[in-house]
């Protein structure tokens, strides 16, 4: 039965068109699917649904998406990343039920390990997503000993801009991405698709932390020093947690679109 099935011009140059007609006319294409990016059913029987294809390395992954949530693209990523996608689409790997993950990363100024927390921010009466990073050590800037934490100054160079008012929405900053595969947190990309936190395994968010990011297309990020912010409980007292850290001026962040979307 013929799909109702939207493949992107970019999407069709890499598929071919013998394989984009051969989706459209219902071969190998699912009727029923899980959304990659909201996680919830769809049917491209009676939906529209984007062709969204993943593309590594060496791995390229097909996936499918309520056209309302995002439309039919390629987005290029980092191999590593799209083997984490791979096992999370397929089932094969359990997702971690935290909001909350770390991961080792080569951030601006070295080696450290990075902690990253999901939630959701109010800002003029409107719920964002938004992801905190805290690194767990003091972060030195390159060819210095220490002991100093040029975590923030380091961050402010690439483009994040301090915040004095988390009532005001973050500006956006160019080259910078989002991966979400599958309805779950795979990394922050930085220019060139080089994951700057990547998640050991897929990052499970929440449903509402899923549907504000299919509104806005955008996620807010926000970052502070060692033990400015620490693993709150409840969304209350990390806004409270980022407000005593931009009162003390230990807070910048930034607007960054999902991978593959416009403005990436």
């Amino acid at each position: 039965m013929p799909r109702m099935l939207e493949v992107s011009d970019e999407v069709r140059a890499e598929i071919g068109d013998e394989e984009a007609e051969r989706l459209l006319a219902g071969d190998g294409a699912p009727g029923s699917y899980d959304c990659t990016s909201c996680r919830t059913p769809g049917d491209s029987e009676r939906e529209q649904t984007s062709t969204v294809l993943f593309v590594g390395d060496e791995t390229a992954v097909l996936a499918f998406a309520h056209a309302g949530c995002i439309p039919s693209q390629v987005v290029s990523v980092p191999e590593a990343d799209l083997q984490g996608a791979v096992r999370s689409i397929t089932g094969d790997s359990p997702a971690p039920a935290s909001s909350a993950g770390e991961a080792p990363r080569s951030v601006p100024g070295g080696q450290a390990v990075l902690g990253i927390t999901s939630g959701l921010i109010l800002i003029n009466g409107e719920l964002h997503p938004a992801l905190v990073v805290e690194p767990t050590a003091p972060i030195a800037r390159p060819g210095t000993d220490g002991p100093g934490d040029d975590f923030l100054p380091l961050l402010i160079e690439q483009g994040f801009i301090p915040v004095t008012d988390t009532d005001e929405l973050p500006t956006a900053l160019s080259g910078w991405s989002i991966l979400l595969a599958a309805g779950q947190l795979h990394s922050v990309l930085q220019p060139g698709q080089v994951a700057w936190w990547q998640a050991h395994k897929p990052l499970s968010v929440t449903d509402g932390w899923r549907a504000a990011v299919n509104r806005t297309q955008r996620v807010l990020v926000y970052a502070a020093p060692v033990d400015s912010i620490g693993q709150q409980p409840r969304e209350d007292l990390l806004r409270d947690a980022l407000d005593k850290a931009a009162r003390n001026g230990k807070l910048v962040a930034a607007s960054m679109p999902l991978a593959g979307t416009p403005g990436a």
